[in-house]
C-alpha cells in the first residue's frame, strides 16, 4: 500500500519519507521568511517595518503553536490507525480533527483581533513600531483559520505516508506569496499591510486547496459508514494533540518572555532579533521536519507491531540530520553578516541591528547538532505515545532559557542583549541529553496507543 512505512529497508523507508517534507518546510520558512526581506528590503522605513513584523513573532507562535500541536496529534493517531489497518477509525479521526480544529481557529481569530493592541502592549513594544505592529497581527489572525487547516491537512497527509502533496501545495503558495509580496510592498508601497495582505491571501488558497483534496483521498479509502464527529476520538486524538500543544505553547510562552526582553532594547535590536530569529526558526523548523517523519515512521511501525524497525530508522534520520544541521552551522556562523544583511541593505541597517543579528546566529549556530538529538528522541517518543517523556524535556529547555536570560540580563548589564543570546545553548544542551537518555531506555516503547 502506498505510503505504508512498516515495510522495506528501515532507514530507506524514513529518507524517502522525510526528504520531501524536508523540502517542503523549507519552502515554507521562504514563504515565512520572504515577508521579512522583502518590507525590510523595500518598504519606505525598512528597519522600523521589519521591527513591526517581527514585534508581534511571539504571539502568532502562540497560534502556532496551537495549529502545530494538532497537526502531531491527528498524524500520531492517524498513522498508528493506519499501522493496524483500522480505516474506519481512521476516516472518523480524520473529520472529527478537520471539525474540530474549524471551530477552535474561529474562536482564536477572533481573540486575536479583539485583543491584539492589548498584547503587543504587555511585550513592551515601543511606540514607534506599534500601529504597524497590531495592523500585522490583526490580518495574521484573519488568516489563521486557514492556516490551521492547512496544518491539519498536512497531518493528514503525513500520517497516510503521503509528503509530496503537502510540497506541492507549499511550493505553489510560496512562489505566489513572494510574487505578491514584491507586488504589494515594492510596486503599490503598501509596506507591512502588503506582505500581510499576501500572507493572508495565499495561506487561504493553500488551506481551502488542501481540504479539497485531503476529502478526495479520504473518499478514496473504502470503509463502512463512520461517524463526521466524535467526541471519543476528539479525546483520543487530544491526548497526543493536548500535550504537543502544551509543547509548543510553553515554547511559545518562552519566546514572549524573551520577546518581552529583547524589546526593553529598542528597536533596533529588535529588527537585528528579528531577521535572526527567522533564519534560526528556518533552521530549527528544517531539523524538526526529520522528528516529525521519526514521529509517523514509529507511530505505524508500533501499530503494525514492528517496533524493531524504529531504531533502524533512526539511523538515517540522524544521518540526515546531521547534515541539515551542518549546513545550517556553516551558512550562519562564517556567513553571518551576509546572512542577516538579505532582510535589510547595509545603508538602512542600523550598525547596532546588524551586529545584534549577527551575535544571535554566531551563539546560537554551533549547537544545532544538540538541537537535532533532541528533535529526533523527541520524534519516536511522541510516535510512541510517550508524550510526558518529551513534555519533560522541553519544559526544561523553556525553563533554563528563560531564567538564565533574566538572570543573566539583571547580574551583567554590560552583556546587553548577548545575555538573552547566551540563555538558548544552556537549554538546548540540557534537554537534548534527557531526551536522548528517555530514548535509549526504550521510553517510546511503553506509551499509549491509540
Amino acid at each position: 500500500m502506498k505510503g505504508d512505512l512498516t515495510k522495506g529497508t528501515p532507514w530507506v523507508s524514513v529518507c524517502k519519507f522525510t526528504f520531501p517534507m524536508l523540502i517542503s518546510v523549507i519552502f515554507q520558512q521562504i514563504y515565512s521568511i520572504s515577508d521579512s526581506i522583502i518590507v525590510g528590503k523595500f518598504a519606505a522605513d525598512g528597519e522600523s517595518a521589519l521591527a513591526s513584523v517581527g514585534a508581534s513573532y511571539s504571539i502568532t507562535m502562540i497560534y502556532m503553536a496551537v495549529a502545530v500541536g494538532f497537526n502531531a496529534g491527528c498524524s500520531v493517531v492517524i498513522s498508528q490507525l493506519f499501522g493496524s489497518r483500522r480505516m474506519r477509525d481512521l476516516k472518523t479521526a480524520a473529520a472529527t480533527t478537520l471539525i474540530f480544529a474549524t471551530g477552535l481557529s474561529a474562536v482564536m481569530s477572533v481573540i486575536g483581533l479583539v485583543f491584539s493592541d492589548d498584547m503587543l502592549r504587555l511585550l513592551n513594544t515601543p511606540e514607534n513600531i506599534m500601529k504597524d505592529s497590531t495592523l500585522y497581527l490583526n490580518m495574521f489572525a484573519i488568516g489563521f483559520v486557514f492556516l490551521f487547516l492547512y496544518n491539519i491537512c498536512n497531518g493528514i497527509f503525513t500520517a497516510l505516508g503521503d509528503s509530496v502533496t503537502p510540497l506541492v501545495f507549499l511550493v505553489t503558495s510560496s512562489v505566489a506569496n513572494i510574487i505578491l509580496n514584491i507586488v504589494f510592498v515594492k510596486e503599490m508601497s503598501l509596506d507591512v499591510f502588503g506582505v500581510a495582505l499576501a500572507s493572508v491571501l495565499t495561506q487561504s488558497a493553500a488551506g481551502i486547496l488542501s481540504f479539497i483534496f485531503v476529502l478526495i483521498k479520504l473518499s478514496k479509502i473504502k470503509t463502512e459508514k463512520y461517524r463526521l464527529f466524535s467526541l471519543k476520538m476528539l479525546g483520543i486524538v487530544s491526548r497526543y494533540a493536548i500535550p504537543s500543544v502544551l509543547q509548543q505553547s510553553f515554547i511559545s510562552l518562552g519566546n514572549i518572555f524573551i520577546q518581552s526582553l529583547v524589546n526593553s532594547f529598542g528597536s533596533s535590536v529588535i529588527a537585528g532579533y528579528s531577521a535572526a530569529v527567522k533564519l534560526n526558526t528556518f533552521a530549527l523548523s528544517s531539523i524538526a521536519t526529520l522528528g516529525t517523519g521519526i514521529s509517523g515512521f514509529t507511530a505505524q511501525n508500533i501499530g503494525a507491531g514492528k517496533l524493531e524497525r524504529v531504531s533502524k530508522g533512526m539511523r538515517g534520520a540522524a544521518v540526515m540530520a546531521a547534515s541539515v544541521s551542518l549546513v545550517f552551522f556553516v551558512s550562519y556562523f562564517f556567513f553571518s553578516d551576509s546572512m542577516i544583511s538579505l532582510f535589510m541593505s547595509k545603508g538602512d541597517m542600523s550598525e547596532l541591528a546588524l551586529r545584534a543579528g549577527k551575535d544571535f546566529l554566531m551563539i546560537l549556530s554551533p549547537f544545532y547538532i544538540l538541537v537535532s538529538v533532541k528533535l529526533l528522541c523527541d520524534g519516536a517518543l511522541r510516535g510512541g505515545g510517550a508524550m510526558g517523556y518529551f513534555l519533560s524535556a522541553t519544559f526544561t529547555d523553556l525553563i533554563l532559557r528563560v531564567a538564565i536570560a533574566y538572570i543573566l540580563c539583571a547580574l551583567v548589564p554590560s552583556l546587553e542583549y548577548k545575555a538573552i543570546w547566551m540563555s538558548w545553548p544552556v537549554g538546548w544542551t540540557v534537554s537534548a541529553v534527557m531526551s536522548l537518555v528517555f530514548y535509549m531506555t526504550g521510553a517510546w516503547k511503553r506509551g499509549k496507543t491509540a
